[in-house]
């Protein structure tokens, strides 16, 4: 890696996917809020980062206006996002898969092909060692304010994560 955070020719980047139900809500605050401290770190072409869902019934459609309207208070940008579904065969793509719950974990776990893909599944919540909880709580039938508070908890976690990784990224090795 070069002095501008950018990866060497030939050099693969650490790839994450943030995973929820139906990726409109809580995986694209998440991918949304580590994108941006990707872009922060200048590490933009070392990380490659992405959100989906364990559900399909909002393929194609964009992020809960809830989900936009909260980020956008907080200098994050989700207009262009459009939901997909997780694709289990493309495990080997990823580095990281994180998961927002414990429903989300369970499902991915049970989605991987072998024991190097279940070890690539996290909560995101487990990075996060302040967290009094292990599950980031679906605000899709509550209010406003419920998106307002899940985004601070991915936020929070978020951060956490990036500085797990943040070390290794720099220095050009795979965390």
């Amino acid at each position: 890696m070069n002095t501008l955070g950018e990866a060497d020719p030939g050099t693969t980047p650490f790839r994450v996917c943030f995973v929820c139900a139906g990726n409109i809500c809580r995986s694209p605050m998440a991918e949304s809020v580590f994108t941006d401290l990707v872009a922060a770190a200048g590490l933009e072409r070392v990380v490659e980062v992405s959100s989906a869902g364990t559900g399909d019934w909002h393929v194609g459609e964009h992020a809960d206006h809830r989900t936009v309207t909260a980020l956008r208070a907080h200098g994050h940008d989700a207009t262009a996002h459009r939901a997909k579904q997780f694709d289990p065969d493309r495990f080997d793509s990823y580095d990281l898969v994180v998961a927002l719950d414990r429903s989300h974990e369970r499902i991915l776990r049970a989605w991987a092909g072998n024991d190097a893909d279940r070890s690539k599944v996290h909560l995101l919540l487990s990075f996060d060692s302040t967290s009094g909880t292990r599950d980031v709580p679906d605000p899709y039938y509550s209010d406003a304010q419920m998106f307002e508070t899940v985004l601070g908890m991915i936020d929070h976690a978020c951060r956490s994560l990036f500085h797990q990784l943040e070390p290794a990224l720099t220095q050009g090795a795979t965390p």
